[in-house]
């Protein structure tokens, strides 16, 4: 696979369906989580721009800051605290069109105004999460919750 993305700049469907085959290649056959996570966080990041998007990892009963692309960090969150927290205890994706109406919402960066989280789920428990924020109000919507999944669905934890 080569180093670099093919970027589209199509529909919102159009990118997602020239991005994933090329996060599948990029991840296959690479055993290292740490490696898989960081391409993830890139090419994401590379082909929509959105502020943050990142993993947090479930250790000790906390999430733990994962790979991520954007503004410095919240490096840890409770179970049930924030969006992530949420999502977390749930065991449900979250999409926040307006973090400031979400109660709760921890502002990791000022700039962030809505959000997606998607829990990641191995042997029916949570191990982790993917968090999305955008600068954008109601940036978030079903496509991307089916189109992260699908990338959720390739790694292996």
């Amino acid at each position: 696979m080569s180093d670099d993305l093919q970027i589209n700049t199509g529909t919102k469907e159009e990118q997602y369906k020239t991005l994933l085959p090329q996060i599948f290649a990029i991840i296959d056959g690479e055993p290292d989580l740490t490696a898989n996570l960081a391409n993830i966080t890139a090419a994401l990041k590379e082909q929509f721009g959105w502020l943050w998007v990142g993993f947090y990892l479930v250790k000790d009963n906390e999430l733990v800051l994962a790979p991520f692309q954007g503004p410095v960090a919240c490096t840890r969150i409770k179970k049930g605290r924030g969006v992530c927290g949420t999502a977390w205890a749930n065991a449900k994706t979250l999409i926040i069109p307006d973090v400031e109406k979400f109660a709760g919402h921890i502002a990791c960066s000022s700039l962030s105004k809505s959000e997606i989280v998607l829990p990641i789920i191995k042997n029916e428990k949570v191990v982790g999460v993917l968090d999305v924020d955008s600068e954008l109000l109601n940036h978030f919507d079903k496509i991307d919750a089916v189109n992260l999944q699908r990338i959720i669905e390739a790694i292996i934890l």
